[in-house]
């Protein structure tokens, strides 16, 4: 694991990666044969307990209720596993709490932990959710106090249906003995119903498309422009290395077999959906060798009345630069578990943190992502940090969703 102060679901995750994608197994495939050395022209889903659902709970002594967003990513090569689960509930300012699950054998059992800096403790853990299912809902403690998540019959914001694709080939097809592989994930989530030009955005972002224009890919389009060029990149890497290996004798050249399992994986992550306001999270994970995978997220929010996609130039005024600034060195120490008036230095690469791009919108702020190396060492992991509306109100562009689903007014 990371040090605790490096906070969120993303770093949970990428330990769980780090501990299943090196290992000596194959992943379970269920697009395709694992044996075959040229990906086929179509690929199908693959079949998953992969789901996003919300549910309605009151936390241990809190008088209103809040929703709680869960994302079920799907289960590996543990066909038991009910599958790596991640989520996020809003508390009463509008700022994201973010979950992450440990994975269990029970499928009718979700142990979940909270991940969001401000609800670790001193040792840098969060409150532990251990809950059943009953039926429809789940039942159990949150720190050892009852909490209970009762489906809500209807989403709010946009309800989604969610695929996922799975692969994975052998490094060399003709030495079966090998325990090498390659594996490579796309999780995706599209709108239930037919909302266009949302669900085609949504398609761009998850293509990696800059620009929001003309015909989206489909996702098994999108899938085949991921998955031909990895297989094909990993055996040419694999045939090149293993030639590299077997003419060294000194073995100075050796590397562990573990280091040789490259991982290509890309999933979408609901960070907000309420009202008019949905916001979403490309997460990439890459692994090609080395101590560490490369990972990172680009987030994005939507306007759900018409589908506009809400990058920053979309979210704020062009003069706000320097005052986001001042507010992002003052909204950063939380996040980084610094104190008030403790230098920034101290976690990150500067005393000043850049405005980034990387940015979504709640209904009560927004949250400025930054990915590993940008602003400070990889263990500190993604560096979030959320700024309240209140503060942002003047530097924002009009007509954004927000408010509980009013625009914000033209200053």
């Amino acid at each position: 694991m990371f040090p605790a102060k490096n906070s969120g679901y993303y770093a949970l995750l990428i330990s769980l990666c780090l501990a299943s994608c090196q290992s000596d197994t194959p992943a379970q495939n269920t697009a395709a044969s694992t044996a075959t050395t040229t990906p086929p022209k179509t690929a199908a889903p693959a079949t998953s307990t992969a789901w996003y659902r919300q549910y309605r709970t009151r936390l241990p002594g809190a008088t209103d209720s809040v929703t709680v967003h869960l994302q079920n990513l799907g289960t590996g090569s543990d066909a038991s596993s009910i599958g790596r689960v991640v989520g996020f509930y809003a508390g009463p300012k509008g700022q994201p709490f973010e979950l992450a699950s440990n994975p269990t054998s029970a499928p009718d059992s979700l142990l979940l932990r909270e991940a969001s800096h401000s609800r670790l403790n001193a040792g840098g853990y969060g409150a532990v959710w251990r809950l059943r299912r009953m039926g429809e809902a789940w039942v159990g403690t949150l720190a050892g106090q009852t909490v209970r998540l009762q489906p809500l019959p209807v989403s709010q914001g946009v309800a989604f249906d969610t695929q996922v694709f799975r692969d994975s080939v052998r490094a060399r097809p003709q030495h079966p003995q090998d325990s090498v592989w390659g594996r490579i994930s796309l999780h995706a989530l599209l709108p239930t119903s037919n909302r266009q030009p949302l669900a085609g955005n949504m398609l761009h972002l998850l293509h990696g498309d800059t620009v929001f224009a003309g015909s989206a890919p489909t996702l098994p389009a999108i899938w085949e422009d991921m998955r031909r060029p990895f297989f094909n990149d990993y055996q040419e890497d694999m045939k090149a290395i293993f030639q590299q290996m077997e003419a060294d004798t000194s073995r100075s050249g050796h590397r562990p077999m573990a280091m040789l399992n490259y991982t290509d994986e890309r999933d979408t992550y609901v960070l907000w959906n309420a009202d008019n306001l949905l916001s979403l999270g490309l997460f990439t994970y890459s692994y090609a060798g080395g101590a560490h995978g490369n990972y990172g997220t680009h987030v994005l929010s939507f306007d759900t009345r018409s589908g506009r996609p809400l990058p920053y130039d979309a979210i704020f005024r062009p003069d706000a630069k320097p005052r986001l600034e001042a507010l992002l060195a003052r909204y950063a120490r939380p996040s980084l578990g610094l104190k008030p008036n403790e230098p920034l230095r101290n976690a990150l690469f500067e005393e000043t943190l850049p405005v980034t791009r990387n940015v979504y919108l709640t209904s009560g702020g927004a949250v400025f992502v930054y990915q590993p190396y940008e602003v400070a060492a990889y263990a500190y992991g993604e560096v979030r940090v959320f700024v309240p509306l209140r503060e942002l109100r003047p530097l924002l562009q009009p007509g954004l969703p927000l408010q509980e689903g009013r625009s914000v007014a033209q200053k």
